[in-house]
């Protein structure tokens, strides 16, 4: 069930995008946020990569999109007017094909570790990324309205 509403919401997330132009996808919102389509696209790759392989692996993870050796979540959000939108969507796809490996891969529900500088497990990630996509999809559908008048799922 749960691993079924995490597909719901990242499909949601794509139908906000389907149909649109490069431009359209890049466009912010009102400022001063830098709320974008594409920025959302690329802060859940991050998301997706930082919840699943933090805690279900031993791999050090970085940013994808960040300059640094750290993980910068603000960094999906910058420099969107030049960011390559098939790039985004490429690493997305990727980080979601993964998770649910790892997710698959899972001995259980209960499974993980330390994480944030607390006990974390998968049923507990899994939770998290669906009112994480939930949230996110609400921006994306404003940020999706202001653009072409499209409303819902």
């Amino acid at each position: 069930m749960l691993t079924g509403y995490l597909d719901f919401h990242r499909a949601t997330l794509a139908i906000k995008c389907d149909g649109l132009t490069d431009t359209q996808l890049r466009q912010q919102a009102a400022p001063p946020s830098a709320l974008s389509l594409i920025g959302l696209v690329r802060h859940m790759a991050e998301i997706e990569k930082f919840w699943f392989r933090a805690l279900l692996t031993d791999e050090p993870v970085r940013g994808i999109w960040a300059a640094g050796p750290d993980l910068d979540l603000d960094a999906a959000f910058q420099e969107v007017e030049t960011a390559s939108t098939a790039d985004a969507f490429a690493a997305w796809h990727a980080e979601c094909e993964n998770s649910r490996k790892l997710a698959n891969a899972a001995e259980s529900l209960d499974a993980g570790g330390e994480l944030l500088g607390t006990t974390c497990t998968l049923r507990f990630a899994l939770i998290h990324m669906i009112e994480e996509y939930a949230r996110h999809n609400g921006h994306a559908d404003l940020l999706r309205e202001r653009i072409d008048g499209q409303t819902g799922q």
